[in-house]
């Protein structure tokens, strides 16, 4: 079982989002049955709340039920048990370091770190921005080519 967890700031927008459609590419792609995906937030001040109604519009598209989704804080053990943690940009990728076990053994990296040529390097937050369709296509590219790169490493 490979298991990836999406990380964010406060794990209710964009964290959530990239949970949500990375599990709908396993599904389609016939992969769910190998991988275990999560989300998680580096801060504690949305703990126990659900994703942003723009999270929620935007995977209700997808046929994505958010309704078990909950902010929660990154922990000790998703990094010993996680293959995968992944930032939505360089201030979590920063923190995903910081909080790091040392005796953790998972891979951390930018979603956008999985896209060539990508048009931005980093996930602009939409609680800021406003910007869900942006944050949406950037995602989506992400664990497009998030999924190719395990793909190709675990041969699947």
């Amino acid at each position: 079982m490979i298991k990836v967890i999406f990380v964010c700031l406060g794990n209710i927008c964009r964290s959530p989002m990239a949970e949500g459609l990375f599990k709908k590419l396993v599904q389609d792609e016939g992969l769910a049955d190998q991988f275990t995906v999560d989300s998680a937030a580096t801060g504690s001040w949305n703990l126990g709340n659900p994703p942003h109604r723009g999270t929620q519009q935007v995977l209700k598209k997808y046929h994505v039920d958010t309704s078990g989704m909950r902010a929660r804080k990154i922990n000790r053990d998703d990094y010993l048990t996680a293959d995968y943690i992944i930032g939505m940009d360089e201030n979590n990728l920063a923190d995903i370091e910081a909080l790091r076990d040392p005796a953790s053994q998972a891979f951390v990296s930018k979603l956008m770190d999985f896209v060539s040529n990508p048009e931005k390097t980093n996930i602009p937050d939409p609680y800021y921005t406003g910007d869900f369709e942006e944050t949406e296509r950037l995602i989506t590219a992400g664990v497009k080519g998030l999924l190719a790169t395990i793909r190709r490493e675990k041969q699947l």
